[in-house]
């Protein structure tokens, strides 16, 4: 990590596994121990090809999703590598059929009278619930989309 983040040794090194083992040892910083990390409560945590493995999609899907606030991810440092916690909730985000009357982004959109950005923003916030279907090669979001609530004269 601390190559990745591009950090300099106090002599302008740059930092190899040799070099953090010694300064581990010239300050007596024991190594990292898995057993010793926090347990996980809600699942496990995993690496982001083991997610993609997992939840039957690409790596650059999920990494799309992480940028795009679909799901949560977690690095321990800017530069680390992102680690997704599989848990029953992110399962469910990804399934084979949408829930009945779940719509595609395009058709929540005009439904909600929003562009397509919006109701990605939306989803983003938790305002709107979204699942990923996927279907042989085709694939995409379902969102769970409420039209817009019109007043006594029809208008919004």
């Amino acid at each position: 990590m601390l190559a990745r983040q591009h950090r300099r040794t106090g002599t302008g090194l740059t930092f190899t596994k040799a070099r953090v083992a010694e300064v581990r040892r010239n300050h007596r910083i024991p190594p990292f121990c898995k057993a010793a990390a926090p347990a996980c409560h809600d699942g496990h945590v995993v690496t982001i090809t083991q997610a993609a493995a997992e939840l039957g999609v690409g790596i650059s899907t999920l990494y799309r999703w992480l940028a795009d606030g679909f799901i949560a991810g977690e690095q321990l440092t800017p530069g680390a590598p992102w680690r997704i916690r599989l848990d029953d909730t992110l399962r469910a985000k990804v399934t084979e059929h949408a829930p009945e009357g779940w719509l595609p982004l395009r058709q929540a959109a005009a439904a909600l009278g929003v562009a397509p950005q919006t109701v990605l923003h939306k989803v983003q916030r938790g305002e709107l619930a979204a699942v990923h279907v996927r279907r042989g090669r085709r694939s995409g979001l379902r969102i769970q989309a409420q039209p817009a609530q019109t007043g006594p004269s029809g208008n919004r």
